[in-house]
């Protein structure tokens, strides 16, 4: 049996590329209140005392973006203790305009079924390695994430700042998770404080609460802060910008990606809607036992309803025929850009918890329920 090792990392709501990721969803959930038909593309850079947000909006409504960021950033923890980033005083700049109208038009609207906002690809991904039908590295790293905002923000840990990356290296044997073999945390800190306090710490607080007993390795390697001080974070230590952390958003790297980034669309973009609808998909068929692995590709071609191509792939996992798995894909579950919409609800504004900690494998978004299990087995006769 093949032994190997497998890693997926994650970030914090904190890290600057999540920063703005939070604030085009801030936007676009904004938008979704006042005007469910908006149509949104909105990207954010963030840097040293500087936040800009551009791209294409056209909606009804008066839509403060100024508000937004510095609300945003606030929330996150950019609040008081760096002058060179804080959401009270940095410089804003709005470079927003409207959608193009050939985009627009060939959209389409309430005379005709919506088309595709785009052409592009894209996978939904499941696998019965863990509950929420996710991959075990990227679960893990993210909820280590997500764990070390929580010990910030209750004064467990108060000396932490926002910023922070985690990674998990899994040891898997055959196709099943064995162990937890590396857990790797870098956290912005406090000035002053000693690392092997904030290691012990952070260990006893976050890894011990995260990695389940059974899994952790007896000779676990915990790396804690490898480059040593991390007193300057955030957007003063890098720029951030919407997009480019799309595969912590999504598998982390164990599933393929079609290239294209969710935060700041509309779900006429299908780069997000799309996504979503065949990660739904995939979750439901894995949990129907069609396969214990399975991978949905979907492509579009602009402003056309139907998609262009559907694959589907279960890496011989399966436990009926792959064609007629196809078949049941096309009889249970209709990818149109406008169905997606309706079914999982996307016009509404409940995009910014998306932006952080992965938008897949947590409870509470309408793509993770498992509504079709029954549809899918009747057709497939399981």
């Amino acid at each position: 049996m093949r032994s190997f090792f497998f890693t997926s990392e994650s970030v914090t709501e904190g890290h600057p590329d999540k920063v703005s990721d939070q604030i085009s969803d801030g936007v676009l959930d904004a938008v979704m209140r006042d005007d469910p038909s908006g149509r949104v593309a909105c990207e954010t850079f963030v840097t040293t005392r500087l936040a800009l947000v551009g791209g294409e909006i056209t909606a009804d409504g008066d839509l403060d973006v100024e508000g937004i960021v510095r609300r945003t950033i606030r929330e996150i923890g950019y609040d008081g203790f760096d002058p060179e980033f804080d959401a009270s005083t940095l410089q804003f700049e709005n470079r927003i305009h409207p959608q193009s109208p050939d985009i627009a038009g060939g959209v389409g609207g309430s005379d005709a079924p919506l088309g595709a906002g785009d052409q592009g690809i894209m996978f939904g991904f499941a696998v019965d390695e863990t509950e929420e039908l996710m991959p075990l590295p990227i679960q893990l790293a993210h909820r280590l994430a997500e764990r070390l905002a929580e010990v910030r923000k209750t004064g467990k840990l108060d000396y932490l700042r926002p910023d922070g990356k985690t990674q998990v290296m899994v040891r898997y044997e055959g196709s099943r998770p064995a162990s937890v073999e590396k857990v790797l945390i870098s956290t912005h800190h406090q000035e002053g404080i000693d690392k092997e306090q904030m290691s012990r710490e952070v260990f006893d607080t976050v890894v011990t609460e995260v990695i389940p007993q059974g899994m952790m390795s007896e000779s676990l390697d915990f790396i804690f802060n490898p480059s040593g001080n991390f007193v300057i974070g955030g957007p003063v230590a890098d720029t951030g910008l919407t997009g480019r952390k799309v595969i912590v958003d999504t598998y982390g790297g164990y599933a393929r990606h079609g290239g294209g980034c969710f935060s700041g669309k509309d779900a006429t973009k299908v780069d997000r809607s799309a996504a979503y609808a065949a990660r739904w998909a995939a979750k439901n068929l894995v949990a129907a036992g069609v396969a214990s692995k399975l991978e949905i590709q979907l492509s579009y071609a602009i402003g056309r309803p139907e998609p262009f191509s559907i694959h589907v792939e279960t890496f011989d996992t399966h436990e009926l025929d792959p064609e007629r798995i196809e078949g049941v894909v096309t009889e249970v579950f209709d990818f149109r850009p406008g169905v997606i919409i309706d079914h999982l609800g996307l016009t509404s504004p409940i995009f910014r918890p998306t932006a952080a900690y992965g938008h897949f494998g947590r409870p509470g978004f309408a793509w993770e329920q498992l509504d079709k299990v029954e549809d899918i087995r009747r057709a497939a006769g399981l």
